[in-house]
């Protein structure tokens, strides 16, 4: 990339007067636009080589580097496996999953899984259901510990065996003067009223008026109602016992499904030497990762991240992949300083990169053969993602990565200007107020594409 100028430029004066309006000061921000082949000095540099926290903008490197070093093809593996003989419907012994990471192992796909297994002429079990998740190695967490919302789908955990993000929705459907619950998936040992009653009036907080209580793990308790006048809602939550959700999550499904189970679905490990009976492959690659960045979803990048040391070293662990990101930065982006690495996904206090560094990694994609792939996994402003609902000029001119947290509010990835160039805009607002920065980085992206 070319050098950036040694002085502080002058901001657009769209961006200048929309930081004023907010009150909010120019160090508040850092801002970078530059030609995506990297030929041309930068249009704009301001405290491009200050460090900042970026969010979700974090997923960019996971994901690029996932492309180069997994391949756009690759696929996660989630093997069955038999133990003992199967007579007359019966398995008589344990049945074994094994979680490899998979990040969108959804309701849907379980089911399947388990139909496979009903397949193979399964429809009892005379023995356990054991899940193994010792492919990752993570520490326990608090799900309330980030932000105080442990209910928060975003805030799920990385699991080697990872199920519909560990998280539920409730659907209320008003028919003949209730609003029905259904719930998915059905979790073993949960109770949930099978309505609630309708009310009167506007839609408005209509969780709040539904006075939830999601304290018990066994019970979800509702003592409020349901306006008739919102329709059919859904609510997705996170489960208040994530650790025990896997195991919920299999035995309601296989359940709900007709299979008979003598003994229990628990944690353990699969019997060293013993060959699967099949495997459930993920999507690839190139389709999870539109999932994570056109809707910055944290679990997947986070279950990506982990992947990457998984894929290397046979575990996946932090540490390790944050080594393998700094090894691949230093081969592929360059041997200066490096950003410093958290979980991948940017929900995280710890993670700092610069504008430069998040440009110089833009370009690299740029001129990538795997190009495509990263581009059309962005978020287009005023169609689709994180997105949709952008106020910048001229929808669908610009691909980018949106992150958000409390202090933090950015963008970054290409822009398609008038003149037919594409630039690389790096925008990330790091401040008490940093949400209010949207307008002046959204003025940002019009006048990038208006370069003529």
């Amino acid at each position: 990339m070319a050098a950036l100028p040694a002085l502080a430029q002058a901001l657009p004066a769209e961006v200048e007067a929309a930081l004023a309006r907010v009150k909010l000061p120019r160090d508040a921000v850092s801002l970078l636009v530059v030609e995506a082949d990297g030929k041309a000095p930068p249009r704009l540099s301001h405290r491009a080589g200050v460090p900042v926290n970026p969010a979700s903008i974090a997923k960019l490197a996971t994901t690029f580097a996932a492309l180069e070093l997994l391949g756009p093809a690759f696929t996660w593996a989630t093997p069955v496996y038999l133990e003992g003989s199967v007579r007359d419907g019966t398995l008589h012994g344990n049945l074994y999953i094994k979680g490899q990471g998979d990040p969108k192992l959804v309701a849907e796909r379980l089911w399947l899984l388990l139909r496979r297994i009903q397949g193979l002429g399964i429809r009892s079990i005379n023995g356990d259901i054991v899940l193994d998740r010792s492919t990752f190695e993570t520490a326990a967490s608090n799900p309330g510990a980030f932000d105080g919302e442990p209910l928060r789908p975003y805030n799920a955990a990385p699991d080697a065996l990872l199920l519909n993000f560990a998280a539920l929705t409730m659907t209320f459907t008003p028919q003949g003067g209730l609003a029905q619950i259904h719930l998915e998936p059905p979790l073993a040992g949960l109770q949930l009223p099978p309505a609630v009653p309708l009310t009167a009036g506007e839609c408005g907080d209509w969780r709040g008026g539904l006075k939830a209580d999601f304290s018990d793990p066994s019970r979800i308790r509702l003592a409020g109602g349901y306006p008739v006048a919102c329709g059919e809602r859904n609510w997705p939550i996170a489960y208040a016992d994530p650790r025990s959700y896997a195991a919920r999550a299999v035995a309601g499904l296989w359940q709900q499904m007709g299979g008979a189970l003598t003994g229990q679905v628990r944690e353990g490990r699969v019997p060293a030497g013993l060959a699967p009976a099949f495997e459930a492959q993920s999507p690839s690659l190139a389709e999870i990762i539109r999932d994570i960045n056109k809707f910055s979803n944290n679990v997947m990048a986070q279950q990506l991240f982990l992947t990457l040391s998984l894929q290397q070293n046979g575990t996946g662990t932090l540490e390790g992949s944050r080594e393998v990101m700094r090894q691949w930065w230093r081969e592929r982006i360059g041997a200066g300083d490096t950003p410093l690495f958290d979980n991948g996904s940017g929900l995280s206090r710890e993670e700092r990169i610069t504008a430069q560094q998040l440009a110089r990694l833009l370009q690299a994609a740029w001129a990538s053969p795997l190009m495509p792939e990263l581009v059309s996994s962005l978020p287009v402003t005023g169609i689709d993602g994180t997105l949709k609902r952008s106020r910048a000029k001229g929808a669908g001119l610009a691909h980018l990565k949106t992150g958000s947290l409390r202090d933090v509010w950015g963008v970054a990835g290409y822009v398609h200007a008038a003149s037919g160039k594409r630039y690389v805009l790096v925008a990330i607002a790091n401040h008490p107020q940093a949400a209010a920065a949207r307008p002046a980085l959204e003025a940002l992206i019009d006048w990038t594409a208006r370069d003529l």
